[in-house]
C-alpha cells in the first residue's frame, strides 16, 4: 500500500505470483471442474439440457392428452428449474450421487423443469415436472391453494391410484400404503431403495380425479432432522454474527466518516454505492421467475421489490460510509493511501497493475479454495446440495449473474477490509486480529448456502478472508477488489457454462475478461487526460 504523497506504484513479484497462480488454477480445474475429478461445488450436469421451450411443449402435450387440460391461457407459461434438494443432499452426504444417476435418475430425477399451465376457461392450474434431459413428464400437481374440494372415498382413491400405477408399468400389489388421509395416499416400494431412502408415490385427490402424482425417494427422518438443525444454526450465525455486527460496523463507518472528513472526500463513494444499488435491484428483478414459481401474487411481488429496495438502499449507504470512513481512517491514522484518486499521477498504470495482480491472486485463491474443499471433505465430510432459488436457470437473463461478482467485490472489500481492518485495529492494536474479526463477520454472512456442516463455510471463508486482507494490506483496495471480482466471476462464469448453450457460454467467458476491459478503459481515459496538451495561441498569430 502506498504512503500519502508518494508516487503511485505497485511492487509485486510477478514471477512468484505467476507460478503460484498457474499451479493453483490447474488445481482448481482438477478439483472443481474436470468431470472425472470434480466435486459437486459447481453443480455441473454431465448431460445436455433441453430448452425451456421444449419443456413447455412436452408439458402442454401431456396436459392435453393425460390431464384433460385444454385451451391454455398463456403460450409463454412460466418454466422454472426446481430441485429435490433434500434428496440430492442425502445422496451427496452418503456419496451416492453417481450410483443414483446411473440407476434411478432417468425415471426419478432430482432436478426438473416445472411448467406452470393454466386453463383459460377454469381456475385449474397445473405444475408439470419435466425431465431436464429427456423431456419426459415425471410428475404433476394441481395448484389447489384457492380451491375448495370434496374428498374421494378412500377405497376409490386406492383403486384409482393403483390403476394409474398399473398404466405406468408398475405392479401395485408389491407396494405398501404408508400414509392415507381424506385426500392423500402415499405408497412405498421397500424393494427399491438407495441407502435408507425408499421409493415412494404420493397421490392427492379431489372428489373425482387425481390432482397430484409425485414419485420420489423418501429422505430418512434423521437426515431431515440434521439438516433442519444445521439450517437453524446458519440462521442465527447470519442474524447475530453477520447482520448485527455488520450493522455495528455501519454505524461506526458513519461516525468515522464525520471524524475523518478533513482527510477524505464525501464525493468519491457516490459512484460505487450507486452502482451497487442499481445492479443489486436489477439482479432482484432478474430473479422474479423464482418468486413466481413459489406462487407469489402480484401484490406479494410488489411488496418484495419494495422491501428489497429499502434494504438495498440501506446496504448502499453502508457501502458509501465504509468507503468514505475507511479512506479517511487510513489517511489520518496510518498516513497511507489505500484507495488512490483518479486525478493522482500514475493512477491509470496503478489500476492496470492492480488488475494484473488481482487476476494472479484470484487464481491463487481458487487453488486455496480447492485445497480447503478437499481437506474439509476428508476431515469433517463436508457436502452440499442444490438451491434452485440461486440458479441462473431461474433468471430472466442468466448472463446477468456475473454482475453480482462486482457487487460483492466492491462492497465486501470496502466494508470488511477498507473500513473493517483499521476500525478493528483501533480496538485490538494487532494487525492479524484486526483482519481476523472482519473476516469472521464476513464469513458468517455466507452460512445460509446449502453446504453442511454449516461450520464448513465459515472455515473456508475465514481463510479466504484473511488472504483478501493480505492482498488489501499489500496492494490496496483496488487490487483486493479486482481479486474478489475475478474470483467470483470465474466461479459464476463456470455456472453459466453448465447451461450448455452458446449464448451463456459466451457470457461466462466475457464475464471472466470484463475486469481486463474495465482496467484498460480506466488506463486509456487517464492517459488521455494526462497527455492532453493545453491550448495556447502561438505568438505568430498575435502579430
Amino acid at each position: 500500500m502506498n504512503s500519502l504523497g508518494q508516487p503511485l506504484k505497485l511492487k509485486a513479484n510477478y514471477k512468484v505470483l505467476g507460478i503460484l497462480g498457474a499451479i493453483s488454477l490447474l488445481l482448481f480445474l482438477i478439483v472443481q471442474v474436470f468431470p472425472n475429478t470434480s466435486s459437486d461445488t459447481l453443480e455441473q450436469k454431465s448431460k445436455e439440457l433441453i430448452t425451456k421451450e421444449q419443456a413447455r411443449a412436452s408439458a402442454t402435450q401431456y396436459a392435453e392428452s393425460q390431464l384433460d387440460l385444454h385451451e391454455l391461457s398463456s403460450p409463454n407459461s412460466l418454466v422454472t428449474y426446481q430441485s429435490h434438494s433434500e434428496l440430492y443432499g442425502y445422496l451427496a452426504k452418503e456419496k451416492l450421487v453417481e450410483y443414483y444417476n446411473d440407476t434411478f435418475e432417468d425415471k426419478y430425477p432430482y432436478d426438473v423443469y416445472r411448467v406452470r399451465l393454466e386453463e383459460s376457461d377454469s381456475e385449474r392450474i397445473f405444475n408439470i415436472d419435466v425431465h431436464m434431459n429427456s423431456g419426459d413428464v415425471v410428475a404433476f400437481s394441481q395448484d389447489t391453494s384457492t380451491n375448495n374440494f370434496n374428498s374421494m372415498n378412500p377405497r376409490n382413491q386406492e383403486a384409482l391410484a393403483k390403476l394409474w400405477l398399473s398404466q405406468l408399468g408398475y405392479e401395485p400389489s408389491q407396494f405398501q400404503i404408508v400414509e392415507s388421509s381424506d385426500s392423500k395416499i402415499i405408497f412405498t416400494d421397500s424393494n427399491t431403495m438407495i441407502g435408507k431412502a425408499a421409493l415412494q408415490f404420493e397421490f392427492i385427490f379431489d372428489s373425482e380425479q387425481i390432482l397430484s402424482f409425485q414419485p420420489s425417494f423418501s429422505v430418512p427422518v434423521e437426515h431431515a432432522s440434521y439438516v433442519k438443525g444445521e439450517q437453524n444454526k446458519a440462521l442465527w450465525m447470519t442474524i447475530l454474527g453477520y447482520g448485527l455486527l455488520t450493522l455495528v460496523l455501519g454505524v461506526l463507518a458513519i461516525v468515522y466518516s464525520a471524524l475523518t472528513r478533513k482527510h477524505t472526500s464525501f464525493v468519491r463513494g457516490i459512484f460505487l454505492s450507486s452502482f451497487y444499488f442499481i445492479v443489486s435491484m436489477l439482479s432482484t428483478i432478474n430473479m422474479i421467475p423464482t418468486f413466481e414459481a413459489e406462487g407469489m401474487t402480484q401484490a406479494s411481488l410488489i411488496f418484495i421489490l419494495i422491501f428489497q429496495g429499502v434494504f438495498t438502499l440501506f446496504m448502499s449507504a453502508l457501502l458509501y460510509f465504509s468507503l468514505v470512513g475507511g479512506d479517511g481512517l487510513w489517511r489520518k491514522e496510518a498516513g497511507l493511501n489505500p484507495w488512490p484518486r483518479f486525478k493522482e499521477a500514475g493512477y491509470g498504470k496503478y489500476v492496470l497493475n492492480s488488475m494484473q495482480i488481482g487476476y494472479l491472486c484470484a487464481f491463487i485463491l481458487l487453488g486455496v479454495q480447492s485445497i480447503i474443499y478437499f481437506t474439509l471433505d476428508l476431515t469433517i465430510h463436508t457436502w452440499s446440495t442444490t438451491d434452485a432459488s440461486q440458479s441462473p436457470l431461474n433468471m430472466f437473463y442468466p448472463w446477468m449473474l456475473p454482475l453480482l461478482a462486482w457487487v460483492a467485490g466492491i462492497s465486501e472489500e470496502a466494508v470488511y477490509r477498507l473500513f473493517g481492518i483499521p476500525m478493528m485495529k483501533k480496538l485490538v492494536k494487532n494487525t492479524f486480529v484486526a483482519c481476523l474479526i472482519p473476516s469472521i463477520i464476513w464469513a458468517f454472512g455466507h452460512t445460509l448456502y446449502p453446504i453442511y456442516p454449516v461450520i464448513s463455510r465459515p472455515i473456508e471463508l475465514i481463510i479466504i478472508g484473511l488472504i483478501f486482507s493480505f492482498i488489501f494490506l499489500r496492494y490496496g483496495y483496488i487490487a483486493a477488489m479486482f481479486s474478489h471480482v475475478v474470483f467470483n466471476s470465474i466461479l459464476m462464469g463456470f455456472s453459466l457454462f453448465t447451461l450448455g448453450d452458446v449464448a451463456n457460454i459466451s457470457a461466462g467467458i466475457i464475464a471472466m475478461i470484463v475486469p481486463v476491459l474495465v482496467a484498460y478503459t480506466i488506463y486509456f481515459f487517464h492517459s488521455i487526460k494526462k497527455e492532453k496538451p493545453s491550448v495556447t495561441t502561438p505568438p505568430e498569430a498575435l502579430q
